[in-house]
């Protein structure tokens, strides 16, 4: 199962990709959890101690891999000619943590360069990508930061479901739309919604209203208990059975259409 997870920033989409990796993880699936932000925090989120995340860096911040698999000099980020056919199958376990049967995937953001920046560091973190998502038989979760940016065509055929993620509100449904659009231009069909932070029926039927030709996979409650996961690194999916209730029946949609797709 592949699963991309997206959604404006703020909505909770770390946290719904921590519950899902949890969920599957409990179920005994291998799982590889990845963070496409560049401002990481998908690890804390999925309850990894910090002694496993010192040593954790993205994999676009390590300009002499970047170079070695490229065939680019480690001091020029962009422009000339570099390799296509890059050797990216050894780079999950070797630059990965696992806790608790969860493998933790560190992809950062290209730096330079506009949105479609076509530079050796962009190449090596789409081909990564499309490696994880076609030859790894496994749950993938990729956590997005903005948009769709690290898939693409050839990576869009792989992905069972994308999640888009929202809180109550208009502003956040509009995102979801502009999501659900720029996923589907690039040939992703099974697109899902995720109501997060509900607090009231009114919330719940919030969601059902604006969610239109988006199928609705789940609605998740604002939880307490988030905010003590995040002061004590304990697991949210152990503080809140109300959530993992949620976060079950969203998974077992996902792969339903999944396997209906």
């Amino acid at each position: 199962m592949k699963i991309a997870v997206a959604g404006k920033g703020g909505v909770g989409k770390t946290t719904v990709t921590a519950l899902l990796a949890h969920h599957f993880a409990q179920a005994g699936r291998p799982v590889l959890a990845i963070d496409a932000d560049p401002s990481p925090c998908l690890g804390p989120a999925l309850g990894f101690p910090d002694a496993k995340l010192l040593d954790l860096r993205p994999i676009a911040e390590m300009g002499e891999l970047i170079a070695e698999r490229t065939g680019t000099s480690a001091k020029s980020a962009a422009g000339g000619f570099f390799r296509l056919n890059l050797n990216v199958a050894d780079l999950p376990e070797r630059f990965s943590a696992t806790h608790h049967g969860i493998r933790l995937l560190l992809l950062g953001a290209v730096q330079e360069g506009g949105s479609g920046c076509i530079c050796p560091a962009s190449a090596l973190l789409k081909e990564l990508v499309r490696h994880v998502m076609l030859k790894r038989n496994e749950v993938v979760l990729l956590d997005l930061y903005a948009g769709v940016e690290h898939l693409g065509r050839g990576t869009a055929e792989a992905v069972d479901a994308m999640l888009v993620v929202a809180e109550p509100t208009n502003r956040s449904m509009r995102t979801v739309r502009q999501i659900a659009a720029l996923a589907a231009d690039i040939g992703i069909r099974n697109i899902h919604l995720a109501g997060n932070k509900a607090t009231s029926e009114s919330d719940r039927r919030f969601f059902e209203e604006q969610a239109g030709d988006i199928p609705l996979a789940g609605c998740l409650d604002a939880a307490g208990e988030a905010m003590t996961a995040d002061r004590t690194g304990k697991v949210l999916y152990d503080l809140a059975p109300g959530l993992a209730d949620g976060i079950a029946a969203i998974a077992k949609r996902l792969e339903e259409s999944a396997k209906a797709a």
